[in-house]
């Protein structure tokens, strides 16, 4: 890219040495010829440095009476540079010039054959056919640029009608087996076979490039005409039996892999193209690392971060780490496999002035989830450098998500609205996802109504956010109005509603009308929310008997749920057995042994309490402790059961009692028996009223002045999911000091107001 100092001075040098050829004798027809050769070189030189408009600028101003083979070069060259830049207005202004003063010339067959592909390549393929039809001379060149025009913008039928035709005229090329069957993919393949089967034929099937082109086409067609299978086989044939085989052929085979998510074969072939030393390009190394991303799980993150270490070294080594698009796939692929964050930002510190909005966008997308202030901080300093485009602002709206108030997502909001992307339905079904996340349900609900363009993601989030916040009513009204097809996600949202607020029959009949209606085979999700349906009503056999009866083997999440239903019902037989199930699938959740222990201590049987907890350290298994945030000015504060952490503890704890005092002539009275250990009751009573959410609930009332929250709102975020002592408490505190108090935990949302909460007491 020159400098514009460099770019106006090129132009100048140019411009001056053909004014100081045109100072010479009176035109003679050599002379004409030699200064339309000159016009044709200075067009080209420009063209060739990326000056189209100079290069139009000074074809319009040279006067020159036009030589006809010269003049075609000239035009030529001028739409193909309009081609190439994607100037489709320029490229109709010279096209109107040559019918108003050489229309001759528009009539050449090599001069229609540009004006074609200028008029394909900037999306105008029906003018560009209308061209084609008026040419009153064709050759096989007319007809490849219109099938490939039709091919780039994925209009197979259109694109295969014209092949067809074109073998009423003429033996195809390369170039049209190539172009027609870049657009034979998933849905198409019928028409790929025939194309193929045409190759076979006329012998063009071993050409390096149709080969190419039918290893793509295949590696993209699974699923049809004999399956996945089938279509694999033939692109690995069809590579193998090639003689020879560029880097592209690699490529071509190593996407197919990667395109159907059969990582470990991605990652062999990679391998034996490094064994062969057949070189390696930017495409390569990025599909290379999503198929790496495509193979971690758990048990193999330590071999996918060596693999990720080996390829980091080898992009070093070749030098082509200095590619940007390079850098910023190896920033993702270290966050996708759970790397070190630090490593994420040094990589992209490394790109320096090659810095991109994409490389930004990797970076943030990086912290977005496990560390969002500092993606937050990113994506401001991103703003200063950069105009951020519609996927980096909803990366900083997931990171927004994260948030205890919705203060975030609304500067992110006003941002996106200056930027003119307000009408995006990405952009609208992140921020219902921010706005649900931070507690703001009614701002949710308007960007909702707002939507000009509603696609499915949009309805889901909505029903989420109707089933997070326990308004399973609003969420089954909102399903009947739904106006696209439901899916998989849609019925999770759906049960995840009636689950909140008890509605046991809507949620079976929802959930029969999945496979009877809708075609939808229910998944894992669906069992489970089902158990929670049957479990939170006490329903508990039903829920067992439900799980015995599934024909897919239930996972940790369909016993864990089983487990909670029977301990808020008591129900010991059967948590022993979801415990037990819970502990072979798991073995390093702490779930299963403190759920017992809670329900032993809630029947006084201490002994066994202490037996689990024993066995549970025996395993080397933690509890995660229980944590509460909250926001104040700008700064989040974070609060342990106990308050131990922070610096204001003691007069945190003053000010508790002096709320508990209150709260006890309003009739609060501490659920004791969910302590868990066998002490004094003033023991017990001590434990409860330090859990940590009381303690957030508190320092919020001792800084009024300063909350975020809209209106007269207290929000309040924690990791686990909220008591039953600290609930109560919560819905007095609410009665008492006049204002709502929004609990996020991971399971839903608490509005607590006037004494009493959005879950109607049933979580």
């Amino acid at each position: 890219m020159l400098s514009p100092s460099a770019h106006h001075a090129r132009k100048h040098a140019c411009h001056a040495s053909f004014r100081n050829f045109c100072l010479g004798n009176p035109l003679t027809p050599s002379r004409l010829v030699l200064k339309t050769k000159k016009i044709l070189d200075q067009v080209r030189v420009l063209t060739l440095n990326d000056l189209v408009q100079e290069a139009l600028s000074f074809f319009y101003t040279s006067k020159i009476p036009p030589q006809p083979y010269l003049s075609n070069q000239i035009y030529a060259i001028l739409f193909h540079a309009c081609a190439r830049h994607d100037y489709l207005e320029e490229g109709r202004a010279l096209h109107l010039y040559l019918l108003a003063n050489n229309p001759t010339i528009a009539t050449d067959c090599f001069v229609s054959n540009h004006l074609i592909n200028m008029y394909c390549k900037c999306g105008q393929l029906e003018y560009a056919h209308h061209l084609f039809d008026q040419m009153p001379h064709r050759n096989i060149v007319s007809w490849t640029t219109l099938v490939s025009g039709y091919a780039q913008y994925g209009q197979v039928k259109e694109s295969f009608y014209l092949f067809s035709n074109l073998l009423l005229h003429y033996r195809p090329n390369e170039f049209a087996f190539t172009s027609v069957l870049s657009a034979c993919q998933k849905h198409d393949f019928g028409f790929g076979r025939q194309v193929h089967a045409l190759a076979l034929k006329m012998s063009l099937d071993v050409n390096l490039f149709v080969a190419n082109a039918l290893i793509t086409m295949y590696s993209k067609c699974s699923g049809c005409f004999g399956g996945y299978h089938q279509s694999k086989d033939e692109a690995w044939t069809i590579f193998k039996s090639m003689k020879f085989r560029n880097l592209i052929s690699w490529n071509s085979l190593l996407s197919g892999f990667q395109f159907r998510r059969l990582g470990a074969q991605a990652v062999d072939l990679f391998t034996k193209m490094h064994r062969n030393g057949c070189g390696f390009d930017r495409a390569t190394f990025l599909c290379v690392f999503s198929s790496l991303c495509d193979i971690y799980s758990d048990d193999k993150i330590d071999a996918c971060l060596s693999c990720c270490l080996q390829l980091h070294s080898l992009t070093i080594k070749i030098g082509i780490i200095l590619e940007v698009e390079v850098t910023t796939g190896l920033i993702k692929l270290y966050s996708d496999l759970g790397g070190d964050l630090s490593d994420c930002y040094r990589l992209f510190l490394e790109i320096g002035c090659r810095q991109d909005v994409v490389s930004w966008t990797a970076v943030i997308t990086s912290f977005a989830e496990r560390d969002p202030w500092k993606a937050l901080d990113l994506f401001c300093q991103c703003r200063e450098n950069f105009r951020p485009d519609w996927y980096t602002f909803s990366i900083a709206l997931k990171a927004c998500a994260a948030f205890v108030t919705a203060r975030h997502a609304l500067a992110i909001h006003s941002e996106i609205i200056k930027s003119g992307f307000q009408g995006d339905t990405v952009l609208g079904n992140a921020l219902i996802h921010a706005y649900t996340r931070c507690g703001s349900i009614h701002l949710s609900k308007q960007v909702f109504d707002e939507m000009e363009c509603r696609d499915l993601v949009s309805w889901n989030s909505m029903l989420k956010s109707y089933a997070l916040h326990g308004q399973a009513k609003d969420a089954l009204q909102l399903f009947q109005n739904m106006n696209v097809h439901p899916d998989s996600a849609t019925f999770v949202a759906l049960l995840s509603a009636c689950s909140h607020a008890g509605l046991v029959e809507e949620g079976i009949n929802i959930f029969d009308s999945m496979l009877q209606d809708h075609r939808i085979v229910p998944h894992l999700d669906h069992y489970a929310c089902m158990v929670v349906i049957f479990g939170r009503v006490g329903r508990i056999f039903e829920a067992k008997e439900f799980i015995s009866k599934m024909p897919i083997k239930p996972d940790s999440v369909i016993w864990s749920a089983l487990l909670a239903s029977c301990r808020k019902h008591g129900e010991t037989n059967v948590a022993k057995l979801a415990a037990d199930k819970l502990k072979e699938l798991e073995p390093g959740n702490s779930l299963g042994y403190v759920q017992m222990s809670n329900m032993c201590c809630s029947g006084k049987s201490f002994i066994e309490a202490g037996i689990i907890r024993e066995e549970m350290r025996g395993s080397k298994v933690r509890k995660e402790p229980g944590l509460s945030w909250v926001e104040i000015g700008n700064r989040v504060h974070e609060f342990a059961s106990g308050g131990q952490r922070h610096p204001q503890k003691e007069a945190i704890y003053i000010r508790l009692e002096i709320l508990v005092g209150q709260l006890k002539e309003m009739g609060y009275v501490p659920e004791i028996t969910l302590s868990l250990y066998d002490t004094e009751e003033e023991q017990r009573e001590e434990q409860l009223l330090h859990h940590s959410e009381k303690m957030a609930l508190v320092f919020a009332i001792m800084n009024e002045d300063r909350l975020h929250s809209h209106g007269n709102v207290i929000q309040i975020m924690k990791n686990i999911r909220i008591c039953v002592d600290c609930h109560n408490f919560m819905k007095l505190s609410s009665d008492l000091v006049q204002k709502e108090i929004i609990v996020r935990d991971p399971n839903r949302f608490h509005h607590f107001k006037y004494g009493i909460c959005s879950c109607n007491d049933f979580w």
